[in-house]
């Protein structure tokens, strides 16, 4: 692992920029165990995919977290935006054909 500042030429930034990429994906995919899991979870609670107030929290935190970072907090909105999107419409999928047959 290099700093920024420790890259010499542009086969380390992209070294970097891939270790970067492999780490995010390995925690996109716990997130996604996560999503599976609140899917389960959901339906045995009768609960939605898309609980409103929860969504606006977690975009909260990472405008927060951005902030925090010096990062401008509207690019990552959108992405977590997304990100939430996505995951809710995975867990829409799974409550889907979760449901008994007489619903």
């Amino acid at each position: 692992m290099k700093s920024p500042a420790d890259c010499a030429d542009m086969k380390d930034i992209r070294a970097e920029i891939d270790r970067l990429d492999h780490a995010l994906m390995a925690l996109f995919a716990e997130r996604v165990g996560y999503i599976d899991r609140a899917a389960q979870i959901k339906q045995v609670a009768a609960l939605p995919a898309r609980i409103t107030a929860r969504v606006e929290e977690v975009i909260a935190n990472v405008r927060d977290h951005a902030e925090r970072l010096n990062l401008p907090p509207e690019p990552y909105e959108r992405l977590w935006r997304e990100l939430i999107d996505w995951s809710i419409a995975r867990e829409e999928a799974h409550l889907s054909k979760e449901l008994p047959n007489d619903r």
